[in-house]
């Protein structure tokens, strides 16, 4: 199925119109240089939430940097019991293929890690990385709560590694990681007197490198989700070495109209990988229970149902844990089965 891919954009621009008077005059104001200092006076201060520390030192003989976690300070309490059970996660960006994790501390606002994580890398090469380190509360029955993250641009900020140098940071409070994954288009129709809804799969762009060619080779998994389970999976094709891959592809879903407000789509952008296991390079989510756009663009394609309604999606990290996904059935007590 062949869809024209076109970037539909609702910004307008203001037309501002001067008045008579003010034509000939003067302001001083138009003509005045920016410094640096004015233009930080615009940004909003960076809530924080606490201290990480954090050691760095490269290993020559092994061509790796060594990473260890010290602990944290002054975590915010995330539980109703007035605590958290926090844990760090790890990239060494752009790669994401490779990631750590620590231990949870139960119940701790001031958790002790030291743990230590190695990533291969050539030495030369550090100066082209980023480390991200992602502080999240542990929860055995919901998704993770992301508490807040640290990135370090400049891997040589203190030292040059040879030795091991303690940096301490404050991290930034943060709801989902600012890792910028990438986006996806796609467009959503639902006729509801055949009962059938179409997701057509347009694009995706400026997906992150999984690869170490600086490359990813993206397919689009897509999950009907009712009740928490997961009832049916379509993919699409997969597309070799791009981070902007063009699919226009129709994935269809019979779902009656009955059950239209009990399921959602959950959309997942993955990195196929010969070998080892296929990685997941964003998500993101549609249905009535969706947040954001996510639940407007499915509301939009109620109300104008035969109409495919596209819009792009920004795609968020996957917390690595699909329990909610993991138990196979059916919708609870379905009017109608929902067939494939």
């Amino acid at each position: 199925m062949n869809v024209t891919s076109v970037d539909f954009s609702m910004d307008t621009v203001p037309l501002r119109q001067s008045s008579t008077a003010s034509i000939g005059r003067i302001k001083p104001e138009l003509y005045k240089q920016k410094s640096v200092d004015s233009e930080d006076e615009g940004k909003q201060p960076v809530e924080t939430c606490g201290k990480l520390s954090f050691s760095l030192q490269y290993d020559y003989e092994e061509q790796a940097l060594v990473v260890r976690i010290l602990k944290a300070l002054d975590l915010p309490a995330k539980d109703f019991t007035g605590t958290s059970d926090p844990y760090v996660k790890i990239y060494l960006l752009p790669e994401r293929k490779k990631k750590f994790q620590t231990r949870v501390h139960r119940k701790n606002l001031n958790p002790v890690f030291d743990e230590s994580f190695c990533f291969p890398v050539v030495y030369d090469e550090l100066c082209n990385r980023k480390l991200h380190f992602s502080v999240y509360d542990f929860d055995r029955f919901t998704s993770h709560d992301m508490i807040g993250e640290v990135v370090v641009d400049n891997l040589f900020e203190l030292s040059d590694l040879s030795r091991e140098a303690v940096v301490w940071k404050d991290i930034h409070a943060a709801t989902t990681e600012s890792i910028d994954l990438g986006e996806i288009m796609y467009s959503l129709c639902y006729l509801p007197t055949a009962g059938r809804m179409t997701l057509t799969v347009i694009k995706c762009r400026n997906l992150k490198a999984m690869d170490i060619t600086g490359s990813s080779d993206p397919y689009v998994k897509v999950y009907l989700i009712c009740d928490g389970r997961r009832l049916k999976k379509r993919k699409t094709t997969i597309k070799k070495s791009t981070l902007n891959p063009v699919y226009n592809e129709a994935i269809i879903f019979d779902i009656p109209p009955e059950n239209v407000e009990q399921v959602s789509l959950s959309i997942m952008v993955m990195d196929y990988d010969r070998v080892g296991h296929n990685e997941v390079i964003g998500v993101c989510r549609t249905g009535p229970d969706a947040e954001g756009l996510g639940r407007d663009h499915w509301n939009e394609m109620l109300a104008y149902p035969r109409k495919p309604i596209t819009h792009w999606h920004a795609l968020g990290e996957w917390p690595g844990r699909a329990a909610s996904f993991e138990s196979q059935g059916s919708c609870s007590s379905p009017k109608r089965p929902l067939t494939p």
